[in-house]
């Protein structure tokens, strides 16, 4: 069953953020490539939901998805769709997201 992929708000914002912080440091056209590349991860999503690591630990329900090693893609399964909770940077302190 396919699913439809969303984006919550947070998740938005950390990729309207980290788009702007690659332009920054590496132009336009990098930034617009990384970023496709994060939102092609996430559509991938659509066809398996599940093959994410669970994350009860943090979050009931949280599963996550790496993307090159360096961010942290935070969605929940839900009936008719996946739900991109957060994007973040592999080096942040995980166990503070709930807050």
């Amino acid at each position: 069953m396919t699913r439809e992929l969303r984006f919550s708000q947070s998740a938005r914002d950390e990729l309207i953020a980290l788009h702007a912080w690659v332009e920054g440091e590496a132009g336009t056209a990098i930034a617009d490539a990384y970023q496709e590349r994060i939102e092609a991860r996430c559509r991938t999503l659509t066809e398996f939901p599940n093959r994410g690591t669970p994350r009860d630990d943090l979050i009931p329900g949280v599963r996550t998805l790496s993307f090159e090693r360096r961010i942290l893609i935070f969605y929940r399964v839900e009936e008719s769709e996946v739900l991109i909770l957060w994007i973040v940077s592999t080096a942040r302190d995980l166990p503070n997201l709930s807050q």
